[in-house]
């Protein structure tokens, strides 16, 4: 549109603009020029769970974009085209346009007109497509946990680089404002010196039952969904959202929620680094299902100075000691204690437990709240990675933390390993499960 066209429609526009819709809105606010245009992969939609109907991240991402001005969801991938119809009138009701679809992420490389991807896949799917959107020149903000193993993640941190691509990893407590207060708090020294930390997951999870294999659902491209992973019969506990229990598709509750908490620990303690030391025991309890993976974790870790993080995950009944059903994080100090949630922080001091400074977002202006999405468009259009909220970086080293504690778990005893080579020591077979056999070709590139 010409300069003058465009100033004129926009003024007419102007007076209309409260009653209109979102998307012309934000269309009005911002040069088209300046327009981010994203490409969404990872589309399931609502499930349910013991607190009832929830949106899939793929759905979160999409929300969410629809709030930040001049920002457009223009693509949608998902390997299941039966999720298209119904996400495809969300996004052009949000958006104002109807968005491209896509089975296979690959294709949506080599598309100039996308400039970031955003990823809400399974876990195993991460790091692949991190890797190829970095070397296509795209931004890229993926969902916890960054990577399927320890490997995967380093790749994904050396693309990110090599290609100066903005990357972030999506774990929402890095956003709040009452936890950056909060971790500033300890990073003075105001809570006294930290000697243990201690995050616990504590979120009831149904039997998945026994279910047979199945014919292949029409729309499905299941060869696309297994990716790197060991090719097996199509069976919908394997599929959409199950595959969190299984060993092929999952980093257990670890990886999927427990990463929380390792990324607060880990910030407020400022670790910059892996542990040394790791040892975890756990399994599969109460349960006659398909279920793989342990539903128990208990995961303890030590850093080179003696700091000890303690990792425990439940997927049983269980007393909540408290908190809500999704769990939270502890830090302990020689003068008292503090627990951080996703919004914010409390304290407590000497041995009688005298409340401290305590903080939540809702103590603050709403304008002046944030999330991962903004943070990361907003380094998008400033190119400053360093003020991504969680660089692929932090996403890197939090994810580690689970993947070392499910390494132990497999190899069924206490592990001692070296940040610097990211490597075990003296433990050839503990160091197989920092990779994985990649099923062509759907492969990690030596070197990015």
């Amino acid at each position: 549109m010409k300069r003058k066209e465009f100033i004129r429609s926009s003024a007419m526009a102007a007076s209309v603009a409260f009653a209109a819709p979102a998307y012309l809105r934000r269309m009005i606010s911002d040069s088209p020029n300046e327009r981010i245009n994203i490409a969404v992969i990872g589309i399931s939609g609502q499930r349910k769970n013991v607190r009832g109907m929830i949106n899939g991240r793929g759905m979160v991402h999409i929300n969410t974009y629809a709030g930040i001005p001049n920002v457009a969801v223009t693509t949608i991938c998902d390997v299941d085209e039966r999720l298209f119809p119904n996400v495809v009138a969300t996004v052009e009701k949000l958006f104002g346009s109807k968005p491209k679809t896509e089975v296979d992420f690959r294709r949506l490389l080599d598309d100039k007109d996308i400039d970031v991807v955003s990823i809400a896949t399974p876990d195993h799917w991460h790091a692949l497509m991190t890797v190829w959107a970095c070397q296509a020149g795209k931004d890229v903000y993926v969902e916890k946990p960054v990577s399927y193993n320890i490997s995967e993640g380093r790749k994904m941190v050396e693309a990110a680089r090599k290609y100066n691509r903005i990357v972030q990893s999506g774990i929402c407590y890095r956003s709040s404002k009452a936890v950056k207060e909060g971790i500033k708090f300890v990073h003075e020294g105001k809570l006294g010196k930290v000697y243990m930390a201690k995050g616990i997951t504590y979120r009831y999870r149904v039997s998945i039952e026994k279910v047979a294999d199945s014919p292949i659902p029409p729309g499905v491209h299941w060869d696309l969904f297994l990716g790197p992973a060991p090719y097996r019969p199509f069976n919908e506990n394997r599929y959409i959202y199950n595959w969190h229990w299984f060993w092929d598709t999952s980093t257990t509750e670890f990886g999927n929620n427990g990463i929380y908490r390792m990324d607060t620990i880990r910030w407020a303690l400022n670790k910059n680094t892996h542990p040394v030391k790791i040892h975890c025991t756990g399994g599969k309890y109460c349960r006659d299902d398909d279920q793989e993976i342990p539903n128990i974790l208990i995961e303890v870790c030590e850093y080179d100075d003696g700091v000890i993080v303690q990792n425990e995950v439940r997927s049983l009944c269980t007393n909540p000691e408290g908190l809500p059903d999704s769990g939270d994080c502890f830090l302990y100090s020689d003068q008292g204690w503090m627990t951080f949630s996703s919004d914010g922080y409390k304290t407590y001091f000497g041995p009688k437990n005298e409340p401290g400074p305590a903080k939540s977002d809702s103590d603050f202006p709403k304008e002046e709240l944030s999330n991962g999405w903004k943070n990361f468009i907003d380094c998008v259009r400033s190119r400053r990675r360093e003020d991504l909220d969680n660089d692929i970086l932090e996403g890197h080293l939090s994810a580690a933390i689970g993947h070392l504690g499910v390494i132990s778990y497999r190899t069924g005893r206490k592990l001692t390993f070296n940040p610097q080579t990211e490597k075990f020591v003296n433990d050839p077979e503990a160091d197989k499960y920092l990779t994985r056999d990649y099923r062509k070709p759907y492969v990690m590139p030596d070197r990015v």
